[in-house]
């Protein structure tokens, strides 16, 4: 991998964004295996003078995990224990954010607020130390040692994985194939290890896999394993995966006999000389478990004797995939947000749209997938893309757009709990997609670097933009307009770009005299932090309305802003109020 890396960081973007290579190979990582776009793995970086050992903090907003990343690239075989003191030490400092930031350069100043923000909506923290070399052995003896301080701390619970030379050429391979709607793997079975049933017209396969072989299974650390499984990994700090994790590291030939086991569905099992070949593999069952080993891999990476049971099954009908799914997970409660696809008012939902649009389809599950071939793709929408639009523009509140969690849990039913009609979905489905194109790395509206990169927050501020505009026109302000309606208005009178441009420019003129505000009164400015806190709220409206304002004294200004007045009109009606979210 060292020579792949390095031969990828002496292209243009790297020599010309980062001063070493070790910022390129951090950002490489960030792109290749984070899958980040330009914009948003050089925002991540922290790395020079002042960056307390960490080289940069990506947080993921979807899995709820803030990646605190340290990176060696090496050319060696090994290395030893020095990098591992370096995550240690940005730990025990991360622990104070006052003292930390006092010392640290700019941009982990920015990161450092930002992770006490996702700390507040219990992220998990997970340290990932990247090299191109393996670990001395008394470096990965200090690696287990730090990885179950980690796992014991009160203060702050985390993880630490390695992703060394092996783990690094795994997850590229992975990457590669990141679109792949399923996983294929190949498992080693040992004889008397397993046993081949049939229970009814079902195939069914037990078997006790080595522990060292299921942090190899693909698919663990990006989620893509467990599509089917009602909940992704609840992390370290979850009580039920603590108990887990000192299994492992205390006692992990017993693991077979203290733990209950995993469930797994694939379309196709086959075993020949002691391989098993699986393919469309899903774990069920056991994401908290597999998810925990991954992360305590050191702990078994060299231990001969410790199993875990696995019960395959031969399913392709993906209902009793799901009921399956839903029915084995008992050993960590399964919250109300983990089913809403379930949720009748969804359903009836998903009904609704579906008659209305006759070749639509409306993706309910997570891990779906509509066929392209089948149904309309103009037609095709989701139920998670469809909250965080609903609560950008009726709640008034992109603030919040990221945050699946609260927008399925604490505020499900202020916003799915009423009767919404097929043609506002579909409205506020095609006003996103019109904002979401100026969202590439060709930044069509030339809007601030910072903000390109904040493309899992900030295309929802824009969304809002647009309607702000709306209530602007009508002096409708406090209310919120129909999204069927202005989409409407917005064909048929051709302005559709000219408004989605419009909006954007006003969210980039707010961004930036946000970021000029903090500079002048020296404050730390934070653009993720700002996208989530309601200033940015107030910052974009007061852009809109210095916008029309001041356009009428702009060249050809009052002809544009007459074509608004007149194309955007909208009757009180159409309006109505915003739906509460905080």
């Amino acid at each position: 991998m060292y020579d792949k890396i390095k031969n990828d960081i002496a292209q243009e973007y790297y020599v010309k964004n980062y001063p070493n290579d070790g910022q390129r190979f951090v950002a490489w990582y960030l792109r290749n295996i984070h899958n980040l776009d330009t914009f948003e793995a050089k925002a991540c970086i922290t790395d020079g003078a002042g960056d307390k050992q960490i080289d940069a903090v990506y947080i993921d907003d979807q899995s709820s995990t803030i990646y605190i990343i340290q990176g060696k690239f090496y050319k060696g075989d090994t290395v030893d224990a020095e990098p591992l003191r370096e995550v240690t030490s940005s730990w025990i400092q991360i622990k104070n954010f006052a003292k930390l930031q006092e010392a640290a350069n700019e941009k982990l100043q920015a990161k450092i607020n930002e992770i006490a923000t996702a700390l507040e909506d219990d992220y998990e923290v997970c340290f990932e130390l990247i090299t191109t070399s393996g670990l001395t052995d008394s470096a990965k003896s200090d690696l287990a040692a730090f990885q179950a301080e980690l796992a014991e701390s009160e203060t702050l619970s985390a993880n630490l994985v390695l992703v060394d030379d092996e783990t690094l050429q795994a997850r590229y391979d992975e990457a590669l194939n990141r679109n792949r709607p399923y996983i294929n793997y190949e498992f080693s079975i040992e004889k008397g290890k397993y046993m081949e049933m049939l229970i009814g017209a079902t195939r069914a396969v037990i078997a006790a896999i080595p522990l060292k072989e299921c942090i190899k299974i693909p698919g663990i650390k990006d989620g893509t394993l467990f599509r089917k499984n009602v909940r992704q990994s609840l992390g370290t700090g979850n009580k039920v995966n603590k108990g887990i994790a000192r299994t492992l590291r205390n006692n992990p030939e017993e693991f077979f006999f203290l733990h209950n086991g995993i469930t797994a569905i694939c379309s196709s099992i086959k075993i020949v000389n002691g391989t098993m070949s699986v393919k469309e593999l899903n774990v069920v069952n056991g994401c908290q478990s597999l998810s925990t080993i991954f992360n305590c891999s050191e702990s078994v990476r060299n231990v001969s004797d410790a199993y875990i049971m696995f019960r395959f099954y031969e399913i392709s009908n993906a209902e009793r995939a799901d009921e399956i799914s839903t029915c084995t997970n008992s050993q960590s409660a399964v919250k109300a947000r983990d089913l809403r696809s379930n949720d009748k008012y969804v359903l009836a939902m998903k009904k609704a749209y579906e008659q209305h649009f006759t070749d639509g389809y409306f993706i309910t599950k997570r891990g779906e997938n509509a066929d392209p071939v089948k149904y309309n793709t103009a037609h095709i929408v989701d139920l998670t893309s469809l909250g965080k639009q609903l609560i950008a523009w009726h709640s008034q509140r992109p603030t919040i757009s990221y945050s699946e969690s609260r927008i399925f849990d604490k505020y499900f039913e202020q916003l799915f709990h009423r009767e919404y009609g097929p043609e506002k979905v579909q409205a506020l489905s095609d006003l996103f997609k019109e904002v979401y194109k100026n969202w590439g790395n060709d930044n069509p509206l030339g809007l601030n670097e910072a903000l390109i990169a904040l493309k899992a927050y900030a295309p929802y501020h824009h969304l809002f933009a647009v309607s702000v505009l709306f209530c602007e026109i009508n002096k409708m302000q406090d209310l919120v307009p129909n999204p069927a309606v202005a989409m409407q208005k917005l064909k048929d009178n051709d302005l559709l770009n000219t408004v989605i441009g419009l909006a954007g420019q006003c969210l980039n003129m707010g961004f930036e005299i946000a970021l000029d505000d903090a500079s002048q009164n020296n404050k730390v400015f934070s653009p993720p932090n700002w996208t989530k806190a309601k200033a940015s709220l107030r910052d974009i409206r007061t852009a809109v309305k210095q916008y029309l304002m001041t356009v009428r004294m702009t060249p050809g200004g009052k002809d544009i802003l007459d074509k608004l007045n007149t194309g955007l009109k909208m009757s009180n009606d159409d309006f109505e109020s915003r739906w509460s979210a905080d």
